[in-house]
């Protein structure tokens, strides 16, 4: 049996980001890659009635080194975090947290602006909540009562 499943842009939208995402680590060495070089925090995405919402993971990060920038219909996204250098004597240390800069951009759907977008950082996630713009309803047009109107003008006859 064949179901339907409504449209959602939004859906589409998180599906392409995470495989381009994904497509976009296996091409520039994913993780066995120079790891100063930067890193991407995982990222959900998650849409209520009235808005979508991005939640970055940015533990070890603080509040004063994020960045969340909104131009020309895209919200950008920047942090760094910093490894920390511990050495003891006789010591092994292996490090596999990710550090230095990031930078994501996200596109958003026409009609969103500045004051529909609020962030909250705690606990070393960054939630972004977007505001859904309205969505265009459609109009009644009213169809005229069946009678002949005559319409008024002039023409000129060719001769």
């Amino acid at each position: 049996m064949a179901h339907l499943v409504r449209y959602d842009p939004f859906r589409e939208l998180a599906a392409l980001q995470n495989e381009m995402s994904r497509f976009m680590g296996g091409v520039f060495g994913g993780a066995g890659a120079d790891r100063e070089r930067g890193w991407v925090p995982a990222l959900d995405v998650w849409e209520t009635d009235g808005e979508v919402v991005y939640a970055f993971d940015l533990p070890g990060v603080p509040e004063e080194k994020i960045s969340v920038e909104f131009e020309d219909g895209a919200i950008t996204v920047s942090a760094e975090r910093e490894r920390e250098q511990k050495s003891a004597e006789g010591g092994f240390y292996r490090f596999e947290r990710h550090f230095g800069k990031f930078e994501r951009s996200i596109s958003l759907p026409a009609g969103v602006g500045e004051s529909d977008i609020k962030a909250h950082y705690e606990n070393g996630v960054l939630e972004l909540r977007v505001a859904k713009p309205a969505q265009p309803q459609p109009r009644r047009i009213p169809v005229g009562s069946g009678e002949n109107v005559p319409i008024e003008g002039s023409a000129k006859e060719k001769k």
